[in-house]
């Protein structure tokens, strides 16, 4: 006959409370970190361009504004079924702010930048602190902890 013995430590217990529905692994970390990185980078060059017009107060509506405009609408879309989906406060948290970023990225594109000032900061800084928690659940899932030792015996 088999018995396993379970010694269960601290640590256990924080990763069942841990425990990512969508970021469930490194690679997947790695993947969404890249993502923050790069629409960072994207948000941090429109300070350079020219100010948004804005759909509703341009007198022209270039088709690149429509196009930008369905693709913020999906994408924040899809971030806010992720933050419903999400298991842990950390990656909610994440997903929170990613769909903060795009959230003020749509608004932009429809009223632009002279209507609503604040709103390529409060994209850059809500990219900048996904950023940081992206980077906090890569290095979780980076450590390799002894969650539990099994020790097994035969009588």
């Amino acid at each position: 006959m088999r018995h396993i013995l379970v010694v269960v430590c601290p640590r256990m217990i924080s990763a069942v409370m841990e425990s990512y529905a969508i970021l469930s692994n490194r690679k997947r970390a790695v993947i969404a970190l890249v993502h923050s990185v790069f629409f960072l980078l994207i948000a941090l060059m429109s300070f350079l361009g020219h100010p948004k017009a804005g759909l509703l107060f341009s007198q022209t509506r270039p088709v690149s504004d429509w196009a930008m405009l369905g693709i913020y609408l999906i994408v924040t879309t899809i971030l806010l079924i992720l933050v419903r989906v999400s298991s842990c406060a950390r990656e909610r948290l994440y997903f929170a702010f990613c769909a903060t970023s795009g959230s003020f990225g749509l608004l932009r594109i429809v009223f632009g930048d002279a209507h609503i000032l604040v709103a390529q900061y409060v994209r850059v800084g809500m990219l900048a602190c996904a950023v940081l928690t992206g980077y906090v659940i890569m290095k979780r899932h980076s450590q390799t902890p002894e969650i539990a030792r099994a020790v097994s015996y035969s009588e």
